[in-house]
């Protein structure tokens, strides 16, 4: 299984796009390390510079819908080259969340009052986030506070980030 704990990287707003996670001028490109310099990079959000502000991070924090647009895999490619497996956000798209546990990675649904909170308590200062997949529970700690909150994934999504993603898994399993 893939490390599901690190420092998060707020990005407060909602429907963020495959396009603005990687652009598609990179979808020709043939490994996924290629894509990990340019994650990120056509996001416009007021004070946020990829260049800066991706390193070191492991989780991404977010408003509703993240991932919308095409149905690329290389959206949460990019994430996993630049060692983000976490996405944690109100709502995702369908095929996009689908893409994350085909990779092994987490996409995490908290509800908008919960999204709310952790921006508020950590939105503008260094948060770690620490996930006990088993249990089904994050704890987000930063600027002498903690914060818990219990996430649900489904069984077969379960499996899949338990053997490492889809092709793990059909090893595994077939």
């Amino acid at each position: 299984m893939k490390n599901f704990n690190g420092e998060a990287l707020f990005l407060d707003r909602a429907d963020i796009n495959t396009d603005e996670i990687i652009p598609a001028k990179y979808l020709i490109e043939i490994t996924k390390d290629a894509l990990q310099p340019h994650l990120f990079e056509a996001l416009r959000l007021e004070g946020f510079d990829p260049a800066q502000d991706i390193a070191g991070k492991r989780v991404v924090i977010t408003r509703a819908n993240f991932g919308c647009g095409s149905s690329r895999e290389h959206a949460p490619w990019a994430l996993e080259t630049n060692g983000i497996n976490v996405v944690i956000a109100e709502s995702f798209a369908r095929i996009f969340r689908q893409n994350m546990f085909n990779g092994g990675m987490l996409a995490i649904d908290l509800p908008a009052e919960q999204i709310d909170r952790l921006f508020a308590c950590f939105g503008s200062a260094p948060a770690q986030v620490t996930t006990n997949f088993d249990a089904g529970r994050l704890q987000i700690s930063g600027s002498g506070q903690s914060l818990e909150f219990e996430f649900e994934i489904g069984a077969f999504n379960r499996d899949l980030v338990k053997a490492g993603g889809w092709v793990a898994y059909a090893d595994q399993k077939y």
